[in-house]
């Protein structure tokens, strides 16, 4: 038998408020804040593929930045899910016995962190260093995402708030990382078959 956390000590409270606010809230409002929720992250993916096209008009150099990204976001992706597995919290949904807007998942499925949340704090500050017009649009984004999965009910806001911190903490690391590398990289890589992806020919 698995024992699992409960985090409803930290903030349940204001999870059962949020939650009780959207119950309440006009349906025009849940149905956006639920596509946002479950849909939002594509967005990202968006706004890397536009990073990346963008990058490549400014060098080889900016271009292994850009495309590092999706990397990034993979890592931040890997250590989010290993910290669910360390720490093992039930869904809110499960300890508080609510009824949220978005299906309560089947035991097992551990609330903290907050993937959605790490995945797009992560892709927000690594876009930062490929562009600060679209990293300031992914950050506003990231935060709308974090916001949405606990007004469906999917996660306490100290899951998302940790989620948030998980996703930053690795894109800031890796990236500033590879800052020091992505010339060197670059120089590498535009000598193969890859050069198409670095530059425009």
């Amino acid at each position: 038998m698995i024992l699992a956390r409960n985090g409803s000590s930290v903030d349940g409270s204001a999870y059962t408020d949020v939650v009780d606010v959207a119950r309440h809230a006009p349906a025009w409002l849940d149905d956006t804040v639920s596509a946002w929720s479950t849909y939002g992250l594509l967005l990202f993916a968006v706004l890397m593929g536009v990073g990346w096209w963008r990058a490549r008009r400014v060098g080889a150099t900016a271009s292994v930045t850009a495309l590092a990204v999706p990397l990034v976001v993979v890592v931040a992706y890997g250590v989010d899910a290993a910290l669910k597995l360390l720490v093992r919290e039930d869904r809110p949904c499960q300890s508080l016995h609510v009824t949220p807007l978005e299906a309560c998942p089947a035991p097992g499925d551990w609330s903290f962190p907050s993937n959605h949340a790490a995945i797009a704090a992560a892709a927000a500050v690594a876009l930062l260093f490929v562009s600060r017009q679209l990293g300031a649009v992914a950050v506003v984004a990231a935060c709308a995402m974090a916001a949405s999965r606990v007004w469906v009910g999917a996660h306490y806001p100290h899951d998302v708030l940790a989620g948030v911190v998980v996703g930053a903490l690795v894109a800031l690391l890796v990236m500033s990382a590879l800052r020091g590398r992505a010339e060197a990289a670059a120089l590498r890589l535009t000598a193969t078959r890859l050069r198409p992806l670095l530059v425009v020919s």
